[in-house]
């Protein structure tokens, strides 16, 4: 794109910006794209500049089971073996349980440390910086604008009795905007939902309800969002590997599980007859 045509752009950009309904902003966008003021990808960007001011915190985080932390006391030589093995450059630090993170810790501030060798044993509170906390029901675009304001990259989302519930980057807003950033140390994300030969569907524990719906698997619920929480809300407990339920016309059968929760599970329509493993029995 030449100057002028990318001082026209920003000029456009500026000009749809500078009204504060969103309604009209979308509009505006969609009329830009359609007769080629805007490209295609540059109209979708701006599109979903405009959802972040109807997202909130909660639902761009990473859950707290998720969370890469350490414990207080973890001498500095290990938490930086810790940021090279999960490519983070920060990590949150915790007292006791994650409900209660007391620091961050940034690659950048153990260098000094990993140079003298008689700080290798420090404990890594030596070095942490304050967290950013921040309620799961903040509103994301406010987030973006507190990020830059603070300077700040990374928040730690507390729910409303303060316990973690999360934690929420700059790289997570930006997502929502121009769809996931991957770099060399993500590893392989696997799709929630997986088709399988015989007709059924291999499902990660995760997999939002909402997501199911097309399926034919049609269950909602007020107090969980992916089919994990909604199979250990039916039983009462955290299925384990083996246990089955009959839903809907599906049976749901769990592949894998922790204590906590259940990571993978296997859905077949009940009229399909049994499972081939099931056949074998």
């Amino acid at each position: 794109m030449d100057g002028e045509s990318h001082s026209g752009l920003w000029t456009k950009i500026s000009s749809l910006f500078s009204h504060k309904n969103e309604d009209y902003l979308e509009q505006a966008i969609l009329e830009a794209r359609a007769e080629g003021d805007l490209k295609a990808e540059e109209g979708s960007m701006l599109l979903s500049i405009l959802t972040l001011d109807e997202l909130q915190v909660q639902d761009i985080m990473t859950p707290r089971t998720d969370i890469d932390c350490l414990p207080a006391g973890t001498p500095i030589v290990e938490a930086a073996r810790a940021i090279g093995d999960t490519g983070h450059s920060r990590l949150p630090i915790y007292q006791d349980t994650r409900d209660n993170i007391i620091g961050i810790v940034y690659a950048k501030d153990m260098l000094a440390s990993l140079l003298r060798t008689e700080s290798h044993s420090e404990p890594v509170e030596s070095i942490m910086r304050p967290p950013f906390f921040v309620p799961e029901t903040k509103i994301s675009s406010e987030l973006l604008q507190e990020f830059r304001s603070r300077k700040n990259h990374l928040a730690i989302v507390v729910d409303e009795y303060g316990g973690t519930s999360g934690l929420a980057t700059i790289e997570d807003l930006l997502e929502v905007i121009v769809g996931d950033i991957e770099d060399e140390h993500d590893a392989p994300r696997e799709e929630d939902i997986r088709p399988l030969p015989d007709g059924g569907y291999e499902l990660s524990g995760r997999a939002c309800l909402e997501d199911l719906a097309p399926l034919g698997m049609a269950f909602e619920s007020d107090e969980v969002d992916t089919i994990g929480g909604y199979l250990s809300l039916d039983a009462g407990h955290v299925p384990q590997q083996g246990e089955s339920f009959s839903l809907d016309g599906w049976i749901f059968t769990v592949a894998s599980a922790d204590a906590k929760q259940i990571h993978t599970v296997r859905a077949r329509r009940a009229d399909a007859g049994p499972a081939p493993a099931e056949a074998q029995a």
